[in-house]
């Protein structure tokens, strides 16, 4: 865990419900560091359809490989199994290895199918990952499963997390109460496609995979690929959603709960960005006016990325001329004379200048706060996007810089 906890963290990690046909267990079995809680099993029960969205990185890992091989359509019972402090990332055919012989040792202590045990690992790039401590935990992992044991589990994926990541959200369908349940890691190596995060969301709902798969992707643009902390992909990055079915109502379709996934996705994402390294301040960048939607995405970005804006936020700076910079690089459609900026509600810039109602007192009191609203319009169409981010701050070079020793 890194230093202090984040100033923007929640004031508490949620009361997570349980989610019938999911038991959970967490144990410290010395990855990397000794008494430090860092692998969690997640057991699946029969009728589980599970989906996953995953890095594209041409580096991604052994695990996110292997994942990516095996989603399909069978809801026979399965598994998650999840390290910290070894991404089992650039290992070669020795982390092909490790995910095999951690996928046998699952299913050998669960007794579910290799073919259905879904395995991730984050932490340092290009180390062998010492596979037999996992193993050599995987009967106390299983003895100690439980309904109750989601906070556990997401204590164990933290790396440089600074606090433990979850959220929840109840629907109703057909009369039927509905969970919904996730977890996160995430803190740096954190972009778009999708950040260097572990997220595991669990509901009751009944899908058919493709359904499932499906509406986890198109949400997962709309939230884990609308945040960034570095501009940095990372190799393991993975999103897996399990759909129990326990609740017996089919969510196929279903707007609301469709609204609900989005919301737990979107708290999730949101947290890992309150969670950036060194962040002091959450930042939400608004694009509208643009000639499309994607022009519109490509200043939320750039705007989002730029560590000339985010060092300016870091220091309270209402420096208005670098998202001037970021729209001009960002490669989108734009004109000078027709761009306004806002600073939450203050008009900074527009027709191609500072405006005239511009006072730098109130901007810099605005920069102030914990929450950053930036507003560009371009004054063009009508795309629109939405990108969060975090300020950059001396702290994230000192995790950054000693973040192997």
């Amino acid at each position: 865990m890194a230093g202090p906890v984040s100033p923007l963290a929640p004031a508490s990690f949620p009361a997570l419900p349980e989610i019938a046909g999911v038991r959970f267990a967490s144990v410290a079995a010395g990855v990397r560091y000794a008494n430090r809680t860092d692998v969690m099993l997640a057991e699946l029960a029969e009728g589980s359809a599970v989906a996953g969205v995953f890095t594209r990185s041409s580096t991604r890992s052994a695990p996110v490989r292997d994942c990516e091989a095996k989603i399909g359509a069978d809801t026979s019972r399965a598994a998650f199994l999840v390290n910290s402090g070894n991404s089992n990332a650039f290992t070669g055919q020795a982390g092909e290895r490790s995910v095999t012989e951690i996928c046998a040792a699952v299913a050998a202590a669960t007794g579910i199918d290799a073919s259905r045990v879904f395995t991730s690992s984050t932490g340092v790039i290009g180390e062998p990952l010492p596979h037999e401590r996992i193993v050599a935990k995987l009967d106390a992992l299983n003895a100690a499963l439980e309904p109750a044991g989601i906070e556990g589990a997401a204590r164990a994926i933290m790396t440089t997390d600074t606090f433990p990541k979850g959220a929840t959200e109840t629907v109703e369908i057909d009369g039927k109460s509905v969970k919904i349940a996730g977890i996160a890691k995430g803190s740096g190596m954190i972009a778009p496609d999708m950040a260097t995060m572990l997220v595991y969301i669990f509901t009751d709902a009944k899908f058919e995979q493709p359904a499932l798969q499906a509406l986890l992707r198109q949400i997962t643009d709309r939230t884990f690929n609308c945040i960034t902390v570095d501009s940095d992909t990372s190799t393991s990055d993975t999103l897996l959603m399990a759909a129990t079915g326990a609740s017996g109502a089919d969510a196929t379709g279903n707007a609301g709960f469709a609204e609900a996934l989005e919301r737990v996705m979107l708290d999730l994402a949101h947290q890992v960005v309150r969670d950036g390294e060194g962040a002091t301040k959450f930042v939400e960048i608004r694009v509208s006016g643009a000639a499309s939607d994607a022009d519109a995405r490509k200043v939320a970005m750039a705007t989002a990325n730029s560590p000339l804006v985010k060092t300016a936020i870091a220091g309270e700076d209402p420096n208005w001329g670098r998202v001037v910079m970021a729209v001009g690089k960002s490669g989108a459609e734009a004109d000078r004379d027709r761009l306004s900026i806002h600073f939450g509600d203050i008009l900074v810039a527009e027709k191609g200048w500072v405006s005239p109602s511009y006072s730098e007192e109130k901007a810099a009191a605005y920069m102030k706060g914990q929450e950053i609203v930036i507003d560009v319009d371009l004054g063009l169409g009508q795309g629109t996007a939405v990108a969060w981010t975090c300020d950059l701050t001396h702290r994230y070079i000192e995790i950054n810089a000693d973040y192997r020793s």
